[in-house]
Parts: structure tokens; C-alpha cells; sequence
């Protein structure tokens, strides 16, 4: 009875060692894994690569508009000083006793 025991005992592990995969298949099955893992890498890069490049356009789009925005300001600046000079200036050709015309 133990000898028949015992020779399905190692029957039954025998089987369950040949229903696993083969040494080839785990190799492939890794291979397949390293190549999925490496894909995703470069997505990931490539998203962070592209998040970059649009964080880089909206800062010199920003930058440039802030130049656009100073240099607008630095000529209403001189309009006013242009205006205020103009004022002065008219204020200073009018001769006591002329008045103002209307």
C-alpha cells in the first residue's frame, strides 16, 4: 500500500511540474513584461517631455506680455508727459487781459 502511495504521490507532483510553464515561456513572458515596462517609460517621459515644453511656451508667452504690457505703459507714460507739456505750454502763449476763448 505505501508503494502504491508513494508512486502517486510523485505521479501527482510530476503533473503538477508539466502543467507549469516551460522555462522558455517564463523568458518570454519576462521579455514581454520588460517591453510593456520600458513603453510605458517613454509615454511617461514623452507626457512630461510635451508638459514641459508647454509650460516653457506659457512662460515666455507670459514674459512677453509683460514686455508688451511695460512698454504700453512707459508710452502712455510719455503721452501724459507729451499732454501735460502741451498744457503748460499753451497755458504760458496766453497775455494777461486775452482771456479765454470760448
Amino acid at each position: 500500500m505505501k508503494k502504491i502511495f508513494t508512486l502517486l504521490l510523485i505521479a501527482g507532483m510530476a503533473s503538477f511540474v508539466a502543467c507549469g510553464p516551460s522555462a522558455k515561456e517564463k523568458a518570454e513572458a519576462a521579455k514581454q513584461d520588460s517591453i510593456r515596462i520600458a513603453d510605458s517609460i517613454a509615454k511617461e517621459t514623452a507626457k512630461a517631455d510635451s508638459i514641459a515644453q508647454i509650460v516653457e511656451k506659457a512662460k515666455q508667452d507670459s514674459i512677453a506680455k509683460a514686455d508688451s504690457i511695460a512698454k504700453a505703459a512707459e508710452a502712455n507714460k510719455v503721452t501724459k508727459k507729451a499732454v501735460k507739456k502741451e498744457k503748460v505750454i499753451k497755458k504760458e502763449n496766453v497775455k494777461a487781459g486775452q482771456g479765454k476763448m470760448h
